[in-house]
């Protein structure tokens, strides 16, 4: 072998080690690396379409019950169920009525809110503030507070004393309700579904905020006990 032949042997392998440890320094570092922080993906929003509008408000059937289809075409289309960029800035969780616009959201991480239409209380009958939605109900019974029954008293039949109304399709809270709690206290608002459609977007009820029933199930899906919300006059 020349001494040519020696050195050019020599710097092969040379480039070889030094190909090699850089190689081995490159895998060291993507292995010592912290996998990435997941981000938050923002959904999209935009009103449903008319297929998705049919199987969001046609019949439904749910604890024994078949809740009849909402003739959706007959709703301000405002008030349909949808995602939509989050108005409220309250932190992701919270629920939020916006009582002038018959509004009802649901704030989600990465900006966006799931809104539904609602029928608020009648002047006099509304409450306002912030609470905690302390107990949830499936299919509940209708208990109407012992003041509504003395200016009704046509519901004594239903009153707290003698065990309410029956769950079911006449049942004024409908098929879900969550309960409103202030400092521990019960106060008595609820939100709730609701077997009259035509009071969505109205000011009609006893202070209660009401969904249609379609939509009062999804929202219980979506909001745990505890949650907080913030009811805005």
């Amino acid at each position: 072998m020349t001494i040519d032949e020696t050195f050019s042997r020599r710097g092969f392998l040379g480039v070889l080690a030094l190909s090699a440890a850089g190689l081995a320094g490159c895998t060291s570092t993507v292995t010592r690396r912290p996998p990435p922080t997941p981000g938050v993906t923002r959904r999209p929003i935009g009103a449903p379409s008319d297929a998705e509008l049919a199987v969001m408000y046609g019949p439904v059937s749910d604890g024994g019950f078949l809740i009849p289809a909402v003739p959706y075409q007959q709703i301000d289309p405002r008030y349909y169920r949808q995602r939509v960029d989050d108005p409220t800035g309250e932190a992701p969780g919270t629920v939020v009525v916006d009582t002038p616009s018959r509004l009802l959201y649901v704030v989600e991480p990465g900006g966006t809110a799931m809104r539904y239409g609602v029928g608020i209380g009648r002047d006099g009958f509304s409450w306002q503030g912030d609470g905690v939605i302390h107990w949830r109900q499936t299919w509940p019974r209708w208990k109407p507070p012992n003041e509504m029954v003395a200016r009704q008293p046509q519901l004594a039949k239903y009153s707290i004393e003698n065990g309410g109304m029956e769950p079911g399709l006449k049942n004024p809270l409908g098929a879900r309700a969550l309960y409103i709690f202030q400092d521990g206290e019960d106060t008595l608002y609820r939100l709730h579904g609701n077997p009259d459609w035509t009071s969505i977007g109205k000011a009609v009820s006893s202070g209660c905020v009401r969904l249609l029933n379609q939509d009062v199930i999804d929202l219980y899906s979506r909001v745990p006990s505890k949650a907080k919300i913030v009811v805005r006059q």
